[in-house]
């Protein structure tokens, strides 16, 4: 992996955000993206581990301002399949969880999904489907999505830069400082009705 230069995030959801979208448009063009990737949610564990570009990716954040509620994470892995027992020491770290008994070196992605994963009650899977337009504003990377955690459909911001001032500074911009800030992970927990 290259050098990771941790951000801090501010991030909302809801399903009507249109107040911040009016402001974040009138700041030029997008980039659109999509993407389809599959998150993992544990029982055990708010680290965000998801398979992304057929890689295995985690980020975990490494610090929580309690007084403004941003959030700066780093990705500790992106492990490619198949996937060797090395790099599931740091995903099952990452879940929180023991690693169970392996009877073999590497996993298939197949093997990866169905065996480990699927039969383990302590995890659940989350299809997620991205539109994504994505945004520079003051230097500050913002993004407006439209989500879908398998059948459930919402949209969410997000305003990301390695400077936490810079970041609330821009959320006041865009007029969004009544919103909840909340991660990908809290927001799905509590789509499923998981602990957070």
């Amino acid at each position: 992996m290259s050098k990771i230069i941790p951000r801090w995030e501010w991030r909302t959801f809801g399903d009507d955000l249109s107040k911040g979208e009016e402001e974040i448009k009138k700041c030029g063009t997008p980039r659109n993206r999509e993407s389809s990737e599959i998150y993992i949610l544990s029982a055990k564990s708010n680290d965000n581990t998801k398979i992304r570009d057929e890689l295995m990716d985690i980020k975990s954040p490494i610090r929580i301002n309690k007084d403004t509620g941003l959030e700066q994470w780093t990705v500790l892995a992106k492990s490619a399949f198949p996937i060797h027992i090395n790099d599931l020491v740091l995903v099952y770290k990452a879940f929180g969880l023991q690693l169970p008994y392996l009877n073999k070196d590497e996993y298939s992605y197949k093997e990866y999904i169905e065996d480990l994963i699927g039969k383990n009650p302590d995890l659940k899977m989350v299809n997620v489907e991205k539109i994504r337009h994505g945004y520079l504003i003051d230097d500050a990377i913002v993004e407006i999505a439209e989500v879908k955690f398998n059948d459930f459909e919402t949209k969410t911001i997000a305003v990301e830069h390695t400077d936490p001032e810079l970041v609330l500074k821009t959320v006041k911009k865009l007029g969004l400082t009544e919103f909840e800030n909340i991660n990908y992970i809290k927001a799905m927990k509590r789509t499923f009705s998981m602990k957070y």
